[in-house]
C-alpha cells in the first residue's frame, strides 16, 4: 500500500512540475561581449542541476579514490579478523570433537590474528599434548610466556598438562608461580593436589585436602583415601626417632588422630620406637571415640611389662569393654593375650576360648590357637599344647 502511495505522489509531483514549466515565461540571457546566449528559464534550471550533479559526482569520485588505500586496508583487516575468528571456532570445535590434529592446524591459522594468538596457542598446546607431542606443546606455551593477560590461563594449562604427563616437578613449579600470583581458586587447588600427590609431598597433600574439604570440593571417599595415603607415608617413614614421631603426631589435627587407620599406623610406629605408653593412650582415646577391630588388634601389641601398673590397667579396661562387646572375638583375644602376659592363666584361657567360640576370621583363630598352645606349654600340658599347635597349623 505504501508503494502505491509513493508512486501516486511521484506522478503528482511530475505533473505539477510539467505544468509549472509550461506556464513559466521566464528567460535567461548570458552576455559576454561579443557573445550572447538566450535560453528559457526552464532550460537554465535543468542545465544548472545537471552541472551541479556532475560536479558532485566528480568530487565524490576524487574523494573515493583518495580513500581507496584506507578502505582496502580496512577490508583486509576485517577479512583477517573474520577468518581468524572462524579459524578459532574451528579449532575449538575440532578440539572438543577429539580431532586434535585439525584443532592444532586451525589454531595455527587463528594465531595469525594478534588478538587470538594467546588463546589459539593454549588450544594448540592442549591439542599437541593429547597427541603426545610434548615438544610442540611446550613450544606453544613458551610462545605466550610474556603475555600478561593470559598468564594465569597459561600457568593453569601448564599445571594440568604437566600433571597429566606425570612431570610433577615442573607442575609444582607452575603451581608455585600461580600461588605467587595469588591464584588459589578451587580448580587450581585440585591440580596442585594432584601434582603434590605425584611428587609424594604428603604434608602439602594433607594441607590441600583440608582446604578443599572446607569448600566441599572433594568426594568424602576420595578425601579419606588421600588422607590415608598421606598418613601412611608420613607415619611409616623409617627415619623417625621417638622425638620426631611425637612431633609428627601432635602436628596431626585432633579429629584425624581419632580415625582408626591413622591411630593404628601411629601406634605401630610408636611401638617400633619403644613408645608403648603413648601408643596405648592414643589407641584408648580412638577406641573411646569409635570402636573398631583394627584398633583393638593394635592395642594388644602395646602390652606393658608383666606386673606393671600399665598392664593391669589394660586388663581392667578390656574387662570394661567386654561388658559392652561380649561377643567381640578380637577383644576376647586381646584380653587373653594381656592375661597371658600377666600370667593370669585362668582368665587367659577363658578369654582365648571365647575368641575361638566367636571368631570366624582365620587370623583371629590362628592367633587364639597359638596363644592357647603357649599357655598350655607354660602349664606343662604338652599334649594340649600339641593339640592347639596342630589346630593352628591347619587353619
Amino acid at each position: 500500500m505504501g508503494f502505491f502511495i509513493r508512486l501516486v505522489l511521484l506522478f503528482t509531483a511530475a505533473v505539477l512540475l510539467a505544468l509549472s514549466a509550461h506556464f513559466n515565461p521566464g528567460n535567461v540571457v548570458l552576455f559576454y561581449p561579443p557573445y550572447r546566449i538566450d535560453m528559457s528559464l526552464n532550460l537554465f534550471i535543468v542545465a544548472t542541476l545537471v552541472v551541479f550533479t556532475m560536479l558532485g559526482v566528480l568530487f565524490y569520485t576524487i574523494n573515493l579514490t583518495r580513500q581507496m588505500p584506507e578502505r582496502v586496508a580496512i577490508y583486509r583487516r576485517t577479512k583477517g579478523e573474520r577468518d581468524g575468528n572462524k579459524a578459532l571456532r574451528d579449532a575449538l570445535k575440532a578440539f572438543f570433537e577429539g580431532r586434535f590434529g585439525h584443532a592444532e592446524k586451525a589454531a595455527m591459522r587463528a594465531a595469525e590474528l594478534p588478538d587470538n594468538a594467546a588463546l589459539a596457542a593454549l588450544i594448540a598446546a592442549r591439542a599437541a599434548h593429547n597427541m603426545g607431542q610434548s615438544d610442540r606443546r611446550d613450544a606453544w606455551l613458551a610462545g605466550i610466556e610474556d603475555n600478561q593477560p593470559y598468564k594465569v590461563a597459561r600457568l593453569v594449562s601448564m599445571t594440568e598438562l604437566l600433571v597429566d604427563g606425570h612431570q610433577s616437578s615442573q607442575a609444582l613449579q607452575a603451581v608455585k608461580e600461580l600461588n605467587a600470583n595469588g591464584t588459589r581458586h578451587i580448580h587450581v587447588l585440585r591440580w596442585a593436589l594432584k601434582a603434590n600427590q605425584q611428587a609424594k609431598q604428603w604434608s602439602e597433600v594433607l594441607r590441600l585436602v583440608r582446604a578443599l574439604d572446607k569448600h566441599r570440593s572433594l568426594h568424602p571417599a576420595l578425601s579419606l583415601r588421600l588422607r590415608e595415603l598421606a598418613y601412611q607415608d608420613l607415619l611409616s617413614d623409617r627415619s623417625h626417632d621417638p622425638e620426631s614421631i611425637r612431633r609428627l603426631w601432635f602436628s596431626i589435627p585432633a579429629e584425624d588422630r581419632l580415625k582408626p587407620f591413622v591411630a593404628c599406623l601411629a601406634a605401630r610406629t610408636m611401638v617400633a620406637q619403644g613408645l608403648y605408653d603413648e601408643a596405648r593412650n592414643l589407641l584408648e582415646k580412638a577406641l573411646q571415640a569409635d570402636w573398631d577391630e583394627r584398633l583393638i588388634i593394635a592395642y594388644r601389641d602395646t602390652a606393658a611389662k608383666e606386673g606393671s601398673a600399665a598392664l593391669l590397667n589394660q586388663i581392667e579396661r578390656c574387662e570394661v569393654w567386654l561388658k559392652s562387646y561380649p561377643t567381640d572375638p578380637d577383644l576376647a583375644l586381646t584380653m587373653g593375650v594381656l592375661c597371658l602376659q600377666q600370667k593370669l592363666w585362668g582368665k587367659a584361657e577363658l578369654s582365648l576360648q571365647q575368641a575361638l567360640m566367636y571368631g570366624s576370621e582365620p587370623v583371629c583363630l590362628r592367633e587364639a590357637n597359638l596363644r592357647l598352645a603357649q599357655l598350655n606349654e607354660q602349664l606343662g600340658e604338652s599334649e594340649q599344647a600339641a593339640h592347639y599347635y596342630r589346630a593352628c597349623a591347619l587353619i
